[in-house]
């Protein structure tokens, strides 16, 4: 079983410019998650959501092509994909010679697809499948830039002293009837797992249920300032502690990160089934 310390963050890495599937990473999902309490079946649906800026392979007469990547990865495959291996992965297409787009783009899916679902001598099978859009510089321009909508939590004049994750600062109030109510906030901060470099993110939270207090969500959020995890562990982590803390009816966890080596994350979890949000970029993006 790969962990994150054996893959190749933190450590000096060549940069392979061949076409080379090997260098995807995957390391399991049930790891971390059985640290916040889910054995078996998650509670929750989604994907987690790349973006790709720097792709690029040269077609069949050797001229360089370029275009930008997303990449959809349902949330109950078996292993995320470290993002520096799948940085170094997609920098292996740089003189590989591909016949066009699609091509490229049937590559990328069988190989995710193979390295999502892997499990250690097993053949791979899968009830879900990998999406992969690629656009080109002629559509580069209808790439749009749109801030996550719902009420910022960042207006809120609140005092801030916990930079772990704290989710005894959650709370709802009970016997009032049940509302609706989308928040957003730009503050979440959180650190990659292995190096402890920063990871900043924006974060919307939906849900129906009993009225979540909105300071003490915000200075939750706030909580992850210090903390290490991968990007789709925290947004679990959050869902998980909304989730058993507040006891909403329904909950959406959506959060998007900045870009680190031409690759965004933007991990989306569900407790009911919904279409995936639209993978528009957010300004810091």
């Amino acid at each position: 079983m790969n962990t994150p310390e054996q893959s190749q963050l933190g450590k000096a890495s060549a940069y392979i410019d061949q076409y080379d599937a090997s260098l995807l990473f995957p390391i399991p999902r049930a790891g971390k998650r059985a640290e916040i309490g889910i054995a078996g079946a998650a509670p929750f649906f989604g994907a987690d959501m790349w973006t790709a800026f720097e792709l690029s392979w040269l077609n069949l007469r050797g001229k360089p092509q370029v275009a930008l990547a997303h990449v959809t990865i349902p949330c109950d495959s078996l292993n995320i994909i470290e993002s520096k291996s799948f940085k170094l992965y997609l920098n292996s297409f740089n003189n590989t010679k591909l016949p066009d787009f699609d091509a490229v783009k049937a590559t990328l899916r069988a190989d995710i697809f193979e390295a999502v679902w892997r499990t250690a001598g097993e053949p791979v099978v899968s009830p879900a499948s990998i999406g992969v859009t690629l656009l080109g510089p002629e559509m580069f321009d209808r790439e749009p830039v749109h801030e996550l909508d719902g009420l910022n939590l960042d207006r809120l004049d609140i005092e801030c002293t916990q930079y772990t994750p704290a989710p005894e600062l959650l709370s709802a109030t009970r016997d009032e009837a049940p509302v609706s109510e989308v928040f957003v906030s730009n503050l979440l901060k959180s650190n990659c797992l292995v190096t402890g470099q920063p990871d900043w993110g924006s974060v919307q939270i939906s849900y129906t249920g009993d009225q979540i207090d909105q300071g003490g969500l915000l200075q939750y959020l706030v909580s992850f300032r210090n903390h290490n995890e991968f990007h789709e562990q925290c947004v679990e982590r959050i869902f998980m502690d909304i989730w058993i803390r507040c006891k909403p009816l329904k909950l959406s966890v959506y959060a998007r990160y900045t870009r680190r080596g031409g690759l965004d994350i933007n991990p989306f979890r569900t407790s009911h089934p919904q279409a995936l949000p639209r993978n528009i970029r957010t300004a810091r993006q």
